[in-house]
């Protein structure tokens, strides 16, 4: 039975790696690393980590809790991904389930998370899920 566990160190994020790594092919380990362990000292960012029966890592989700006018208080999704050999076991939807089993323990009145618009599978798997399009996100690098 898969477990989801929040991890902190180096050791446990180093092993998540070849999964986000799947996602996040821009970073390397080591950025990786030392970025996630500052967005979870100083951001409040909390990294889980789903394991199979034999505790590998097969999916991944940064994630905080947030407030805001639009929506209240709320569990923002940074990433989540799902090891692509592993997709279709349910992997995926057992972070998701999991996720909004945390927001709501954690007293939030909603889940949100971004997606690119080239994740066209993950926008099935959401809709498929009962999330919901219900915004664009738009941005501008600052150079």
């Amino acid at each position: 039975m898969p477990v989801i566990r929040t991890v902190v160190t180096s050791d446990e994020l180093r092993a998540a790696w070849p999964v986000v790594a799947q996602l996040r092919p821009e970073l390397d380990e080591q950025r990786f690393v030392t970025q996630m362990q500052r967005q979870i000292a100083d951001d409040g960012c909390r990294a889980s980590v789903l394991y199979d029966d034999q505790g590998v890592p097969r999916a991944f989700a940064a994630w905080r809790v947030m407030e805001m006018l639009a929506v209240g208080k709320h569990v923002y999704v940074d990433d989540l991904i799902t090891d692509a050999d592993s997709r279709s076991r349910g992997y995926g939807k057992a972070m998701l389930d999991w996720l909004k089993g945390e927001a709501k323990r954690l007293g939030c009145v909603r889940l949100q998370l971004d997606s690119g618009t080239q994740r066209q599978d993950a926008h099935a798997f959401y809709l498929r899920e009962r999330l919901r399009i219900e915004a664009l996100h738009f941005g501008i690098e600052l150079t």
